[in-house]
């Protein structure tokens, strides 16, 4: 798929292919993985490290302050943890969210694997999760490393993103396309 191959660029793909490379020399790539994916589900979870993570208002000292006492509270390995630190030390902290995207697409493409990010208006079951990612195997011949994300404003459907590939299925594209359809008749 051509949307896969793309060279990795701007501030987070370039943030990404260093700690690839290091956890790849260092043979700690499933390490930096799951530390990642503690990362994010914080962030996912915790408003007010979001808000560390996304305001400007906060100094880089404050920053690397309020971090470091997070990425020891998620027992976060000493290769992310370094890594999330030079982040927020060169002010670069809100740009993590694309730096572990960009990171997971990388390890997807390393180990053969096809990376794809679902959003729905609620959270998949796991069965749904398994049907998807089946279909999107079958579809690319390649295994999927699914990530989820929710939105309530789609309001039913999905919305599947592989490499530089959207199929948007859900229901406030259709209904928007519907609106605007009736615009032009009326």
């Amino acid at each position: 798929m051509a949307g896969e191959d793309q060279p990795i660029s701007g501030v987070a793909g370039r943030y990404a292919l260093a700690l690839f490379e290091l956890a790849r020399d260092e043979d700690a790539l499933a390490e930096v993985e799951q530390d990642l994916a503690k990362f994010a589900e914080a962030l996912e979870q915790v408003p007010d490290l979001r808000r560390l993570v996304k305001s400007p208002v906060f100094s880089a000292e404050d920053q690397q302050r309020a971090l470091s006492a997070v990425l020891e509270a998620l027992k976060i390995g000493r290769l992310t943890a370094n890594f999330l630190k030079l982040a927020a030390r060169n002010r670069r902290l809100f740009a993590v969210p694309d730096m572990i995207g960009a990171f997971r697409a990388l390890l997807a493409r390393h180990r053969g694997q096809a990376s794809a990010h679902v959003t729905s208006a609620t959270a998949l079951e796991e069965g749904q999760v398994r049907a998807l990612q089946q279909a999107l195997a079958a579809t690319l011949g390649k295994d999927v490393q699914l990530t989820q994300g929710v939105d309530a404003s789609l309001l039913g459907g999905l919305i599947v993103n592989v490499g530089s590939r959207m199929v948007d299925t859900s229901l406030r594209t259709k209904l928007n396309s519907l609106k605007h359809a009736m615009k032009e008749v009326g």
